[in-house]
């Protein structure tokens, strides 16, 4: 049987010219072979591992995150509808589960303050240097009240700007407090000047010439100056703030939209109905409950499938992973799992309540029959599951989601994950070991090599001249 080593020492002996490199560099690699291999291999399967994991893990992570979404942008609270559909807009704060019927009577709509400046030829027309100040506060008839609160708006205006350029600088310099604009119509070039929604947003024009002789002209600022007691035929709307009634209470609201009303809903106001309430009745949103229980059940069967698949005890990723084992105990679980503690005897108190059935093979199904029978005996016990409270439906998967991530327990994903991490970079490590230590000896057979060289040189020299010598003595016999 010929070995390597056999074969090299032959190799040695013949003098036949080697790649002493080539040889020193396949020897090394061929002594590491075995250990690299199985380091590789490792390598590839706990990057498979945790691939496996965090698909799980961020499968339940989906879940919580796309119910949070559908209960925080308030598509399953209750829906509220109006009498009189023109009257207002009706929205639910999310969290919010707001029963039973109100009066609205709408006397009011909040509206801005428009002025128009008096007419210039153009809008290219001059308006003339100096400071125009806006102040805000409350107008009423002929008086003004400044709003001690707000900081007035000084403008400088110079000679070269127009009534276009100065209709910009009202825009900017307030912080669109108050928008303005250049309308051109049969009397000339006008500034129209729009305020916020409100009573407390009214505001005065005070004009300060920088002329010598300042006159009330046009061309000179003084010209576009304007107070309630100087001219009421320029406003055009006075601002205001929105007048209603809920149940009959009175109320205001300096915009049309009315947040803060005890039921935890909100107003969009859109027109008046003074003397003629309309009714608004809240109801269940049933539909929006039976769509979302309907996504729940099809995201759960998707987990269940890759569980299926990855914790296999044949063939699995993780087959044998005690995070994988422990989300399947779990999920196997959830229909029984009591997410509303506080539930009065008789309500919904489990997801079982609300129709969610385990099956023998680990999947689920969505019991419909059950699920109307809740929604159609307890409204608002299933309203109230689907809140983004300490309890319910939602409360129960972030819980879930964020237990499957712990990374500071062993038995869950987030553990396993840790776990796996931290074995892939010690392998990693032992990979680089590994090609260290080939290495060092590729470099000491290298130079072992050329040494071996050396002497075999030296040992063919010496041959060559006892052969020359021998072929002399031969010739001298003859």
């Amino acid at each position: 049987m010929t070995t390597t080593g056999s074969s090299v020492i032959s190799a040695l002996g013949a003098g036949s010219g080697i790649d002493y490199a080539k040889l020193a560099s396949d020897l090394a690699e061929a002594s590491f072979a075995a250990q690299r291999d199985r380091a590789t291999t490792r390598k590839t399967t706990l990057e498979a591992q945790i691939s496996a994991a965090g698909q799980l893990r961020g499968a339940m992570s989906s879940i919580a995150s796309a119910l949070g979404d559908r209960v925080r942008n308030g598509d399953l609270a209750p829906r509220g509808e109006l009498g009189n559909s023109a009257v207002a807009k009706v929205a639910v704060a999310p969290g919010q589960t707001p029963r039973g019927n109100f009066s609205l009577e709408v006397t009011q709509l909040a509206q801005g303050q428009t002025l128009l400046s008096r007419s210039l030829a153009s809008p290219t027309a001059t308006v003339g240097a100096g400071t125009l100040t806006l102040r805000f506060g409350t107008i009423d008839g002929a008086s003004f009240t400044a709003d001690a609160a707000r900081t007035p708006v000084a403008i400088t205006v110079t000679a070269s700007d127009t009534l276009a350029s100065l209709a910009t600088k009202i825009t900017q310099s307030s912080g669109g407090a108050v928008t303005a604009y250049v309308a051109t119509g049969t009397g000339g070039a006008q500034l129209v000047m729009k305020g916020r929604d409100g009573a407390a947003n009214g505001f005065v024009l005070e004009a300060a010439s920088a002329a010598a002789a300042p006159s009330d002209v046009a061309g000179d600022l003084t010209y576009l100056g304007w107070t309630p007691a100087s001219s009421g035929t320029l406003l055009r709307t006075a601002a205001r703030d929105a007048a209603f009634r809920l149940d009959g209470v009175a109320m205001t609201s300096p915009t049309n939209r009315v947040s803060g009303l005890p039921a935890g809903f909100t107003f969009d106001l859109t027109a008046t109905n003074s003397g003629a309430p309309t009714t608004l009745s809240f109801a269940g949103n049933a539909s929006a409950i039976t769509g979302v229980m309907n996504d729940l059940v099809a995201a759960l069967n998707d987990i269940a499938g890759q569980i299926k698949e990855l914790a296999a005890p044949v063939g699995g990723r993780l087959g044998s992973d005690p995070g994988a084992r422990e989300l399947k105990r779990d999920l196997a679980g959830l229909a029984g799992q009591v997410v509303m503690a506080g539930a009065a005897a008789g309500e919904p108190r489990t997801l079982g309540d609300l129709g969610l059935v385990l099956e023998r093979d680990g999947t689920f199904k969505l019991d419909n029959a059950r699920l109307t029978r809740a929604l159609e005996t307890s409204p608002d016990a299933v309203g109230a599951m689907f809140t983004t409270g300490a309890s319910g439906v939602f409360a129960a998967f972030d819980r879930l989601s964020r237990d499957t991530s712990l990374a500071s327990d062993p038995g869950s994903l987030g553990g396993s994950l840790k776990r796996f991490e931290a074995e892939r970079s010690a392998n990693e490590k032992k990979l680089a070991k590994i090609a260290e230590q080939q290495e060092a000896l590729r470099e000491r057979l290298t130079r072992e090599f050329n040494a071996s060289e050396k002497r075999v040189a030296a040992s063919q020299s010496t041959l060559a001249f006892l052969r020359q010598q021998v072929d002399v003595w031969s010739a001298k016999d003859r």
